[in-house]
């Protein structure tokens, strides 16, 4: 298999058309091919052995972005630094180059007066330290409000336009309604699991609005940001409560009766409005039928 796999990689080579003119073939010595079946088993292969060996330190990989997320108490950031560096070695070794310039740190600190903290040092360069920065297509920042996010989320008001040409088609209610599923509901509803519960009432009031001239378009009812976001946490929910290989799994506990869930303590508001404890309180809610 080992031997089927290096012929595989190996001797690959492309080349680039433009109209009618194709460049030369060039031999490709890193990577694997896009689009084949093999190539998320092999990157998952590849990159097993670059884990977090720090509880409190956890390691976030994709395909081209990687991402650290420490947890600093009482200002002890060696295991934070050290896993950095566990992280600057394991690249080197492994022949993955780190784009130091492409590198930001985020810190979000909710003191009244956090002390300064030094600079992080990547690769002999210091890393920028940012307000906000777009994580998976979620813009995130220091103090976890959503303005910048839900300003973003605006933009399937573009799309209406799209809608409109096809209802000037004549095309059939329930078409409309599964092209506003797919192509605008999908960006309201972007990661809205995370950042609906602590977003502003002018600010859910602004992707309300897009709702609003959907249904005039179509000329029918659609479900409110409300209830899309119930729907979407509710079997969110669900799936992580069933999967008990998921990270989250421990965090649905059963009671003693076993008919409800144990509610997570929670000390501030932003904590109680995050997602976990809102999806306990779904699930311990009436059964509802997820969309």
């Amino acid at each position: 298999m080992c031997s089927w796999i290096t012929d595989f990689l190996t001797d690959r080579r492309q080349f680039v058309r433009l109209g009618t003119h194709v460049s030369d073939f060039q031999h490709i010595s890193a990577g694997s091919p896009q689009g084949c079946a093999l190539s998320p088993l092999l990157f998952s292969l590849y990159t097993s052995g670059c884990t977090s060996g720090h509880q409190s330190v956890k390691l976030l990989k994709f395909a081209d972005n990687t991402t650290l997320v420490g947890l600093i108490s009482d200002g002890d950031e060696s295991a934070y630094r050290g896993e950095m560096d566990h992280l600057v070695s394991w690249c080197s070794m492994n022949n993955l180059e780190l784009n130091s310039l492409k590198t930001v740190e985020m810190i979000v600190d909710f003191r009244k007066d956090p002390a300064p903290l030094p600079p992080v040092i990547l690769c002999d360069s210091p890393v920028t330290s940012v307000e906000s920065f777009r994580f998976l297509g979620t813009t995130i920042t220091q103090e976890l409000k959503w303005e910048q996010n839900i300003s973003s989320l605006t933009k399937a008001q573009q799309r209406m336009y799209f809608l409109r040409q096809l209802k000037k088609f004549l095309l059939p209610v329930k078409m409309l309604v599964n092209f506003n599923t797919a192509i605008i509901e999908s960006i309201l509803t972007s990661s809205i699991t995370v950042w609906f519960a602590a977003a502003t009432a002018r600010d859910k009031a602004k992707l309300q609005h897009v709702i609003h001239s959907a249904e005039k378009v179509i000329g029918c009812s659609l479900p409110s940001l409300q209830e899309l976001y119930i729907s979407r946490s509710w079997r969110c929910a669900a799936k992580i409560a069933a999967d008990p290989s998921h990270p989250g799994n421990e965090v649905f506990q059963s009671l003693p009766s076993g008919k409800r869930l144990r509610s997570i303590r929670t000390r501030t508001s932003c904590h109680k409005n995050s997602f976990f404890p809102t999806a306990v309180s779904l699930l311990n809610s009436a059964p509802l039928t997820p969309r």
